[in-house]
């Protein structure tokens, strides 16, 4: 991942506000820390700034990047898989370097504004051209690389990676909506992405085929396989992660990947000592023979670096930070390995209804819905968690189950497909896993293909969650908690984890903007506010713990979620510290071969 901050219409070419568009910049430099560039428009008084994280073509690949004649100049945060078939099937460019960012401009150059539609990938960009002194910014459609829009007062417009770098000189700023595009020229934002399934009111019917889900997912995997850099799979050792590391480590082979840095993949897992993480991925592992790292961390380890975690993912939700901090652990530590790049199982339990209170959908037509609202608010939640979780260190994550053209199979199939059968021994996401059920050609083990889901905040270590509330109930009294309408009310906490997460993340950004970038409403185990109304008895335990899908979850709370627990119960006696790596050297990685 990059980072990028662009300025159109400023103004005024200073020094002093170059200085100080570079300084801005630095605040994003953790998610590009390879190199950093700026273009300055004296023709349209504009500023694109970028900080490289170089994934492809490290050597030449520098940005901001320029069509031929160098009078289109683009700044771009992600990857686009497909850049190599367009560049065969675009008219004839001069490339300046191998770049798969490169082809923005020279796509655009093309065909206009209609270059968002064809881009298959992840991707934050803005683009201006100097033959008009026009720019358009784009975001990718469900929103896997984050971007933010704000407003000067001087009339200018602000689009950066991370709100960090808009909250100080911004009047105001928002969350810049996936799968838009913005044109000075016609006047603002408008949707380009807009799949027959994205209706709230559609409701999908094609009949569901196991070996086209496979083939899609699998295709989807090894697009994400184009690397110039180090790599590996975080690996918890749930349905999702099993599922991207068991397709990667076998399709790695013939890829490019393999010819510079080795056919066995890397994968890594993080837990509290004795997680069910830890256990899972280990088995995985070593079932289908990668190379694993697994790292131990402490409650109090965690404890310790929440403040750092709110700064870098810019949220104080709950469920966010609670998933967000061990992956943030793990992601250092993977950085030290000499690793720039991860493959991650976000978005299964979006698309295919995974979370424990799906058992609770009333019928087909609102399971589908509600799978739609999740993909919509993605951006919000998991999405966030994982960009932002990875670039704090300068690391890449790819999530192929958000890639375009598999969520386009996956989201047509009958939703009474996706429904969860107890009695006829269907437990959630069984479309996905029985389209890896093959006894002649076996992905995963059986007990790991129907494991139960975990959300990764559990995963870790149920007494991670439970230390998280006990570290709240230190930080903020009952009577604080009482008049939390009056201290915040926006998105009023109405727990004390919750108000704790608030008073950080206000330190950090006080402005009322960012306190708006922030999405509120009850969730119970991660569902949406319209899904908490499907069980009467969750509306008195609202809990994004997947043990709080009260008669759902195998190790569910038998009460109210409990707020309080030991300091020994939460691991802060005997968790185990993070065991120093060896860093991965690129003949090693060559030399390893498949199990």
């Amino acid at each position: 991942m990059c980072g990028i901050l662009a300025i159109l219409g400023a103004h005024e070419a200073s020094p002093a506000r170059r200085d100080r568009i570079l300084e801005l910049s630095r605040r994003l430099r953790h998610r590009g820390p390879d190199w950093s560039g700026l273009f300055v428009g004296e023709k349209c008084w504009c500023y694109l700034a970028h900080e490289r994280l170089a994934i492809i073509d490290p050597a030449s690949g520098d940005q901001p990047l320029y069509n031929g004649s160098k009078d289109i100049v683009v700044a771009a945060n992600g990857e686009i898989y497909n850049h190599e078939a367009l560049r065969k099937t675009m008219k004839p460019h001069e490339y300046h370097t191998h770049s798969d960012c490169e082809v923005i401009a020279h796509l655009y150059e093309d065909v206009g504004e209609e270059v968002v539609s064809m881009l298959d990938g992840m991707f934050s960009f803005v683009l201006v051209d100097n033959r008009d002194n026009s720019f358009i910014a784009a975001r990718d459609p469900i929103g896997i690389t984050p971007l933010y829009l704000g407003w000067g007062a001087d009339g200018s417009v602000w689009f950066a990676s991370e709100m960090k770098a808009l909250k100080d000189d911004c009047e105001r700023f928002e969350v810049f909506p996936p799968g838009h595009i913005y044109s000075s020229k016609n006047g603002g934002l408008r949707r380009y992405y807009n799949p027959k399934w994205y209706s709230e009111t559609y409701v999908p019917s094609t009949p569901y085929e196991p070996l086209v889900l496979r083939a899609a997912f699998e295709k989807a995997v090894v697009k994400r396989l184009m690397t110039d850099v180090p790599f590996g799979v975080l690996l918890s050792g749930g349905l999702d992660s099993s599922l991207v590391a068991a397709v990667a480590s076998r399709h790695l082979a013939g890829t490019k990947a393999a010819n510079i840095w080795g056919k066995q993949l890397h994968s890594f897992c993080v837990g509290l000592e004795g997680s069910p993480d830890l256990k899972a991925a280990r088995e995985v592992a070593n079932y289908i023979g990668t190379r694993h790292h697994e790292f131990n961390f402490t409650v109090q380890e965690g404890l310790d670096a929440l403040s750092e975690v709110i700064y870098h993912v810019e949220t104080y939700d709950v469920t966010t930070i609670r998933a967000s901090t061990p992956m943030f652990l793990m992601t250092r530590k993977i950085k030290a390995l000499g690793v720039k790049m991860v493959l991650s199982g976000e978005g299964s339990d979006e698309i295919f209804g995974g979370y424990l209170y799906f058992h609770k959908a009333p019928n087909k037509e609102e399971f589908h819905h509600e799978l739609v609202r999740k993909i919509k608010a993605l951006h919000l939640y998991d999405c966030q968690r994982a960009n932002k979780s990875t670039s704090a260190w300068g690391l890449e994550a790819r999530v192929p189950f958000l890639d375009r053209e598999f969520m386009e199979v996956a989201m047509s199939i009958d939703p009474a497909e996706k429904m969860i059968q107890k009695d006829q021994g269907r437990i959630e996401k069984w479309v996905l896993r029985k389209a890896f059920d093959d006894e002649e050609n076996l992905y995963l083990p059986k007990h790991i293909l129907y494991r139960q889901k975990e959300q990764f905040s559990d995963g870790v270590g149920y007494s991670w969650i439970d230390g998280l509330k006990a570290n709240a109930e230190s930080h903020v009294t009952d009577q604080m908690l009482k008049n939390a309408k009056h201290v915040y009310p926006f998105n009023t906490p109405l727990t004390k984890e919750a108000y704790y997460y608030r008073m950080i993340f206000e330190k950090h950004f006080p402005q009322q903007s960012a306190r708006m970038t922030v999405p509120g409403g009850p969730s119970v185990a991660c569902s949406t506010a319209t899904a908490v109304e499907w069980d009467k008895a969750w509306a008195g335990n609202l809990d994004p713990s997947g043990r709080a899908a009260l008669g759902c979850h195998d190790a569910a709370y038998t009460e109210k979620a409990p707020a309080t627990a030991t300091p020994q119960e939460n691991g802060h006696a005997n968790g185990a510290a993070f065991p120093k790596p060896k860093p991965i050297d690129a003949t090693v990685l060559k030399s390893q071969a498949v199990h």
